[in-house]
């Protein structure tokens, strides 16, 4: 019967062929709505036309400028009657038709309702209809799948066992870079561990060191005592010449001036003011450097009694302060200071534990010091470097052009300068 009303609808017989009765359905619903639409738009057409129309005649009747009123065969103005004339429909069934109207009217409102609750059931049904179909598909396409599975599962295999064979040689490569990186890790640890050991060492030579200093310090004021010696015997010897000719006094004067050229000239010599700075000794009590340092204020105490007057820490020719010079700071103070710089380094501080000072160096892996024996009236490291300079600027410079040892090539490249304010110098020089 379905395939009957759909060859009416000149449906494809071959298409009709193909389809089920669910899709045969689902293609009837279709049809009939697009018909129900197709009908809707010639009424609502035909209706559009109708109102036209009568808007026309009634547009042409108000068109008039007189009223002209029909006449009788009497010749009186004829008055229709409902009802009265011939082919006139009585009231009752006028009536019943518009109410007939109106049922239509009504009718077809409620159609229209059913229709669109009846079309939403209808795509409700097609869409599932079309899931379903889906469905069918896919289980078809899984189907094929299975059927395709052991093919898949040996491409599977084979791929899983080139992976492990990747996989295994991707830890034979990872185990020999452990190896590598395990074995240059020993090699740093052991680096660190042999520096631990050397700064170890290096601790417990910095008092053979200041033996060293303390044995040329008093090799230094033995000489001078030698000296001494040497002025007071030229003198007895002078005196008792000077006596045989009756000339003490000119000789007494003449023994100060050569005792004092013998037992001070070299500290007036490398003690005197230069030309650019004037020195005035803030102690009025004779200094006499003890054999060692012991305290801050001793250290300060030499500093400004024996350094100050050789321009330590002051830049060649000038009254300003050197970049590289600070004041009474400790080793660990110091690297802090270096801990951000690039290797090459370096600054100068006021040694605690010798009559000198210490040379912090950045390395690239770490830190070096070197003490600089200021004891004698020279400037040289202690143990490192057998050169002599004649102020701590010279040694200072020198090394900016020549390694201070063979073995680690150090050349002074960048002073550190003050973090603080004041700057810790400031007590050397207040």
């Amino acid at each position: 019967m379905l395939q009957q009303i759909l060859r009416d609808m000149y449906i494809d017989p071959e298409l009709l062929a193909e389809l089920n009765e669910e899709q045969k359905q689902i293609l009837f619903y279709k049809m009939r709505e697009e018909q129900l639409r197709r009908w809707r738009e010639r009424e609502e057409k035909a209706q559009m036309e109708d109102a036209l129309l009568k808007k026309t005649a009634r547009l042409k009747r108000s068109n008039g400028k007189r009223v002209q009123w029909l006449h009788g065969s009497d010749d009186e103005v004829w008055v229709w009657v409902m009802g009265e004339a011939t082919g006139d429909k009585p009231y009752e069934q006028i009536s019943e038709e518009l109410i007939a109207e109106r049922a239509r009217q009504q009718a077809q409102k409620e159609a229209e309702e059913l229709w669109r609750q009846k079309e939403a059931e209808i795509t409700k049904k097609f869409r599932d209809a079309m899931a379903k179909e889906k469905a069918r598909i896919v289980a078809e396409k899984w189907k094929i799948e299975i059927e395709d599975r052991k093919a898949a599962k040996l491409i599977e295999e084979k791929i899983q066992e080139e992976l492990k064979k990747r996989e295994e040689e991707e830890r034979q490569k990872g185990e020999e870079l452990i190896r590598q990186q395990e074995e240059l890790r020993a090699k740093e640890l052991y680096l660190s561990l042999k520096q631990a050991q050397q700064h170890s060492q290096h601790n417990e030579h910095e008092d053979q060191e200041w033996a060293e200093q303390l044995r040329r310090s008093k090799a230094a004021d033995e000489e001078r005592s030698h000296k001494a010696r040497r002025a007071r015997d030229e003198y007895r010897r002078q005196s008792l010449r000077a006596i045989q000719k009756g000339k003490v006094a000119g000789l007494s004067s003449l023994f100060r001036g050569t005792s004092l050229n013998n037992d001070q000239e070299t500290k007036l010599n490398n003690n005197s003011p230069s030309p650019l700075m004037t020195v005035t000794a803030p102690f009025s009590k004779v200094w006499e450097r003890p054999s060692r340092p012991f305290s801050r204020e001793i250290i300060i105490r030499w500093f400004k009694e024996e350094q100050l007057p050789r321009r330590a820490g002051f830049e060649r020719n000038t009254n300003n302060i050197a970049p590289w010079f600070h004041g009474i700071i400790s080793r660990q103070e110091a690297e802090e200071l270096l801990m951000n710089k690039s290797e090459g380094a370096f600054l100068v501080r006021v040694s605690e534990k010798i009559w000198g000072y210490a040379l912090s160096y950045r390395q690239q892996s770490g830190f070096k010091h070197f003490l600089v024996d200021a004891s004698g009236d020279f400037y040289s490291f202690l143990g490192v470097d057998p050169n002599r300079h004649a102020t701590l600027t010279d040694l200072i410079d020198f090394h900016k052009e020549e390694i201070i040892t063979s073995s680690g090539g150090e050349l002074l490249l960048e002073p550190c300068g003050q973090r603080r304010n004041p700057p810790d110098y400031s007590p050397l020089f207040e």
